[in-house]
């Protein structure tokens, strides 16, 4: 697949008969692709034995300016892995920073970066997010079938995999229930820090929802500070840490 740009009035094409899809593979974690999963930034090509489909075509988007700012949805399993911005297309000295940052970090590893540039045909912008929900759903089936050999790893790794179990679970959410931006932030944080530990899978989203009831009526400078500020300071992580203590010692208590 092709990004079209040498097809002109007049080009002679002709039909596939195949829906849109991009190659997949485990050899695209560490590497900075575009929109059609084709490497950028060198490092060489990747070799895929496997595809799956992205989207079917949808309408055209119109030209608007850079992005200045994210796209709310309320959303979890969207606001924390698929960003939106309020207009499509980064510079790519943007890109390239961002990648840095990844690399100096080590978070490269096991990342993949989507990127379509500002200059780019609107066609392909609009097709990056798709093809990183797509790759992450690949990247979600292999953690499935590696998790049903769970019986016979070793305990790191059974903990592991009983971490993203809790991950996926978290995920959950009702559509008329958006969270905002701080009430996301105590849901991730909490998954991070490997507080859910010491739950049972079921009983994840009962803890924080409860968690998130006690900071507003208990801490309401949590919310206050990153509404006001943008910011994740360390005020707000040492108000997050100290409700996260108590509300789990608690909710331990009377499960």
């Amino acid at each position: 697949m092709g990004n079209g740009l040498m097809i002109q009035e007049g080009s002679f094409v002709k039909a596939t008969g195949r829906i849109t899809q991009i190659p997949m593979s485990e050899s695209y974690l560490g590497r900075v692709l575009n929109a059609l999963a084709k490497p950028i930034y060198g490092r060489g090509a990747i070799s895929a034995s496997e595809s799956q489909l992205i989207e079917s075509p949808t309408p055209c988007i119109i030209a608007r300016r850079s992005i200045y700012e994210p796209l709310q949805t309320g959303l979890i399993v969207i606001d924390s892995l698929i960003h939106i911005g309020r207009a499509i297309g980064q510079k790519a000295s943007s890109v390239a920073q961002v990648v840095t940052t990844f690399q100096e970090r080590g978070a490269m590893e096991y990342t993949i970066v989507i990127a379509e540039v500002a200059e780019a045909p609107a066609r392909l912008q609009y097709l990056a997010p798709y093809t990183r929900a797509a790759l992450a759903e690949y990247f979600m089936y292999q953690l499935e079938a590696f998790g049903q050999f769970a019986s016979d790893l070793d305990k790191a790794t059974h903990n592991q995999l009983a971490r993203g179990q809790r991950l996926r679970e978290l995920l959950k959410q009702s559509q008329p229930s958006p969270l905002s931006v701080d009430e996301q932030i105590v849901t991730i944080y909490t998954r991070t820090n490997k507080y859910l530990d010491s739950l049972e899978v079921s009983q994840v989203n009962k803890f924080l929802s409860q968690l998130r009831t006690y900071l507003k009526m208990n801490k309401p400078q949590f919310q206050e500070i990153i509404s006001s500020t943008k910011r994740f300071t360390e005020e707000v992580e040492i108000l997050l840490k100290e409700a996260i203590e108590k509300q789990i010692e608690r909710f331990l208590l009377h499960e």
